[in-house]
């Protein structure tokens, strides 16, 4: 009950006594609504409550009803008569009323920190604590007016604050006394200023120059900044790292002998559109945002280091839809033409460039094979998962037949065929055969078991001895399997060049089975202009 009322009326009084005379005087705060008021006397701690008085809300007139005055209400009981029953009056009547122990005020006029509750809830003034607010010594914030209030009154500020000048003023000095104040006229001049301060030929050259020298400065540094092959042509091991070519001079050989035919080229989307029968000029190669030389060098870092078409996209500042155009189009522009190339080396080449460790041991040797794999993403059907599972990499797998000549030079590279192939299936497949000549040697592992293939074309295989049913190895079998061993390991560092190409460390996704096989064969090709393998 003492919360409720609290909260509704919140009076504390400053008097000992709760009635005087058999009148009571309250100051205001309660509302209207309440149907009386709580009254307080002091104790050792503060006020507590003593009696709750009863009023109707007819008995007693607030004069807090605009907020301005302070809260002070006069019971009914009270024996006095007003003389004028206006608001004059009132406060008249109230401010000659001498301040008594039985006067009251409410709250209100108690700072917050002031008032305090106890453990049981109830509401108490700190010691010592005095009334201090009060409407005289509240500073009041005035309200601003209303924006067309304000319009009004700069415009008169304006009109007010303006210097009023003399018509009859000739004189740039000349003075008018206006309502006591002393304004000094401007003076304004009517004709066209043309002295104006222009440069001279040499300065407006110099400055030109300045400027030149600022914008190439610019054009230098977002060079420097922008992914692109000239970034790093003075770094040749960043070159190596990029695209697999030992320096910048020896990329620029092979793009310049390119270039001609690649301004020509037809792209992906427009061999699209040729078989949707769509216009193919629509959209020319030369439309790429990026320079012809960038996008071979795209293609270089995509297979070189196996970067993700979008990781290309940032880099280039290009759609990832245009890398994935242009990394197709390239692909399929080198299959052809380095594919087009002579890798297939005739007889009297192979013996003028023969090392002197062939010579010595095996010098009718034409070509060394050996099979490699790639693994490739488990497609879901049940009978191309079983064609290209490879028991040998227990997993998916492209498999391809590579043959370099005895100087260590890719001489014959096969398409990818599935993984289940056998190598003596892959080299019939492959049109290796058709290669060779009478007399020729073809120096592989002893899995080739293809003696009967290559006596058809009337050559021979180097194969190390099988160790059958002996038990062990002559001296002579010996020395011979360490031989081939020793001259058969450069086939395997030749794969081992191709494999550097990053794009085939990861499981080729079957998305890219249209184009892995000329992406393969161009990755293979390239390792030739490393140089010579040994």
């Amino acid at each position: 009950m003492l919360a409720e009322v609290t909260s509704r009326s919140e009076m504390i009084f400053l008097s000992t006594n709760a009635k005087k005379d058999g009148k009571t005087f309250w100051l205001g705060g309660s509302d209207r609504a309440t149907e009386g008021v709580w009254i307080w006397t002091t104790s050792g701690q503060g006020f507590t409550v003593t009696d709750w008085h009863t009023y109707a809300p007819t008995l007693h007139e607030p004069l807090n009803t605009n907020g301005n005055e302070d809260c002070l209400t006069i019971h009914k009981e009270l024996d006095f008569e007003w003389n004028d029953d206006t608001c004059s009056n009132r406060y008249r009547f109230i401010c000659q009323k001498p301040i008594s122990d039985a006067t009251r005020v409410c709250s209100s006029h108690f700072l917050t920190t002031e008032i305090q509750k106890t453990l049981t809830g109830k509401r108490k003034l700190t010691q010592g604590a005095v009334p201090s607010l009060f409407a005289w010594s509240i500073s009041a914030t005035p309200k601003r007016p209303g924006p067309r209030r304000r319009l009004v009154e700069n415009f008169d500020d304006n009109i007010a604050k303006a210097p009023k000048l003399s018509c009859t003023s000739t004189s740039p000095d000349a003075e008018n006394q206006i309502l006591g104040e002393k304004i000094v006229t401007p003076f304004v001049s009517n004709d066209h200023d043309y002295v104006v301060q222009t440069l001279s030929t040499e300065e407006k050259l110099q400055a030109a120059l300045k400027e030149v020298e600022l914008l190439q400065n610019q054009v230098t540094t977002l060079s420097s900044n922008t992914f692109c092959l000239n970034r790093f042509s003075t770094d040749n091991s960043l070159i190596n790292f990029y695209t697999g070519f030992i320096n910048y001079e020896t990329l620029k050989s092979v793009f310049t002998a390119l270039q001609p035919t690649a301004t020509t080229m037809v792209r992906w989307s427009q061999m699209q559109r040729h078989v949707n029968k769509e216009n193919v000029n629509e959209n020319a190669f030369h439309c790429e945002t990026l320079l012809l030389i960038d996008q071979f060098f795209l293609f270089l870092c995509r297979v070189r280091q196996g970067l993700s078409e979008q990781d290309l996209a940032v880099r280039f500042n290009i759609s990832q839809s245009s890398v994935s155009r242009i990394l197709i189009t390239w692909a399929n522009y080198l299959y052809c033409m380095l594919g087009s190339l002579p890798l297939w080396s005739s007889r009297a080449a192979i013996d003028e460039s023969m090392p002197q460790s062939f010579k010595d041991t095996y010098p009718k040797t034409r070509v060394i094979l050996d099979c490699t794999e790639i693994r490739v993403q488990t497609p879901s059907s049940k009978v191309l998962n079983s064609e290209t599972y490879s028991s040998y990499k227990s997993h998916t797998t492209f498999k391809s037949l590579v043959g370099i000549t005895p100087n260590g030079a890719i001489s014959f590279v096969s398409s990818l065929y599935t993984g289940s192939i056998s190598d003596k299936a892959i080299t019939e497949k492959s049109g290796i055969l058709d290669l060779l000549e009478p007399g020729d040697e073809v120096m592989a592992d002893k899995g080739f078991l293809i003696n009967d293939l290559l006596k058809t074309k009337q050559a021979s295989l180097v194969i190390p001895p099988f160790l059958g049913q002996k038990g062990k190895f002559s001296k002579d079998e010996v020395e011979k399997t360490h031989e081939i061993a020793r001259l058969r390991i450069h086939v395997e560092r030749a794969i081992r060049r191709i494999k550097e190409y990053h794009l085939f460390d990861k499981v080729i996704p079957l998305n890219m089975a249209s184009s892995i096989n000329q992406i393969w064969t161009v990755c293979a090709i390239l390792t030739n202009f490393r140089g010579p393998l040994f």
